[in-house]
């Protein structure tokens, strides 16, 4: 197919860009940075600048596309100004999901946020009703990031209702590769402390099979999916974790496996044929430090 892949040089971007033209998919790259103006790498994809704020970038980039996997966001509400993340991620998601229902795009994977049900950067203390999390958990997000990735999902849930785009927005999980474990995960397994994300993470590599899967659904509709590793972040009984660190009246409701996170993938499972290989236990040993 030929595939969008908006935020390229992104950390999701990068990897679902080498994921996609590794299942053989013709990949056109597009990112707010300027292209290398060198003769390209053998088999770069093509590159084009653009920024999907604005809606005729938006529509330059997704002519001819049959799919777009749209990962390209502010990817926290911690770094930028309030109105300057809400502003970017609802505007370029409005820009792609316009653009792709006006070119007649078969298929939109909408990369969202696991932050969307509100309990990640909450103003107001907030944890979830039960765990592990599913797509039926309340939605109630309070900070601009979260409130933006949920108004992504309300535009698919829209264009699906005028159009034939079929979509799927993705919710991963903290993600991680080979070169943030140890420091991102490492502290969180030699001592457990609170987790925001109810203990969860993904590997980019995990994720970027979820896309490649979620490019090649024929799935109709809008579908929102959770994406999470199979294991926790850190290394212990999640029933544990909840008890020692949540202080909060937590249901916990059946659990694949002991150490389980606080986030269900059923769903991508069961619709995708997706299922999470990777672990931190890839890359670390049982005190979190990089393995030799």
């Amino acid at each position: 197919m030929q595939v969008v892949v908006t935020g390229a040089n992104g950390k999701v971007g990068t990897a679902a860009v080498a994921a996609l033209q590794a299942a053989g998919h013709d990949v056109l790259a597009t990112d707010t940075s300027r292209g290398v103006f060198e003769r390209p790498e053998p088999g770069a994809p093509g590159y084009w600048q653009a920024d999907l704020t604005d809606a005729g970038d938006a529509f330059a980039v997704v002519r001819g596309a049959e799919a777009v996997v749209h990962t390209a966001a502010i990817p926290d509400p911690s770094h930028n100004p309030p109105h300057v993340v809400f502003h970017n991620n609802t505007m370029a998601a409005f820009n792609v999901v316009e653009a792709a229902v006006r070119w007649g795009v078969v298929r939109l994977v909408n990369i969202s946020s696991e932050t969307v049900p509100g309990f990640l950067f909450p103003e107001r203390p907030d944890h979830p009703d039960y765990v592990p999390v599913d797509e039926n958990h309340p939605v109630r997000p309070q900070d601009p990031y979260a409130v933006s990735k949920h108004v992504g999902e309300v535009l698919c849930d829209a264009a699906v209702r005028r159009s034939d785009l079929r979509c799927i927005s993705l919710r991963p999980t903290w993600v991680q590769h080979a070169g943030t474990y140890e420091h991102n995960l490492g502290p969180m397994i030699r001592d457990p402390g609170p987790s925001a994300n109810v203990w969860s993470y993904i590997d980019v590599d995990d994720l970027a099979e979820a896309i490649v899967l979620a490019v090649g659904s024929d799935l109709p509709g809008h579908e929102v999916m959770y994406i999470a590793a199979a294991d926790n972040s850190a290394g212990r009984p999640l029933r544990d974790l909840i008890d020692a660190h949540l202080d909060a009246d937590v249901e916990v409701r059946d659990l694949p496996r002991e150490d389980a996170g606080g986030i269900s993938t059923a769903k991508a499972r069961r619709l995708l044929g997706w299922t999470p290989a990777r672990s931190w236990r890839d890359h670390l040993d049982d005190r979190g430090r990089r393995r030799e």
